[in-house]
């Protein structure tokens, strides 16, 4: 919930409709993340669901470090309203408030663990 508060009183958000495909597995990237404020997007990886994202949550963080593909599908499971956040705001984020960028690698770490603990 740390990041949710970072971004709870942005102006500009985006909605995604139930279904709608944020990423799509193996994808170039888009050179967006978005931090989920409000709803459900499901997370998966060649076809298998990985994790469920909730408010405060965070998508797409990978491709704004590295600039490849897109590791997993995002896919709403709810209308969702999200953060976008774009390098140059990730990058601003990251040297201005260090504990943003701890947050990040908690969620990239749980979600390694995660992956490594179900094979």
């Amino acid at each position: 919930m740390a990041i949710l508060n970072l971004f709870q009183y942005v102006k500009e958000t985006v909605t995604f409709l139930p279904g709608h495909v944020i990423y799509q597995e193996d994808e170039t990237s888009t050179g967006v993340a978005y931090v989920v404020l409000q709803g459900e997007v499901e997370v998966t990886i060649g076809g298998r669901v990985v994790e469920t994202v909730t408010a405060g949550g965070l998508l797409g963080e990978l491709s704004l470090i590295d600039n490849k593909p897109h590791a997993a599908t995002c896919t709403t499971k709810t209308e969702v309203k999200a953060a976008p956040l774009d390098q140059p705001r990730f990058l601003f984020m990251v040297q201005e408030t260090p504990f943003f960028a701890i947050e990040v690698m908690r969620v990239m770490a749980d979600r390694l663990r995660r992956e490594r603990d179900h094979v």
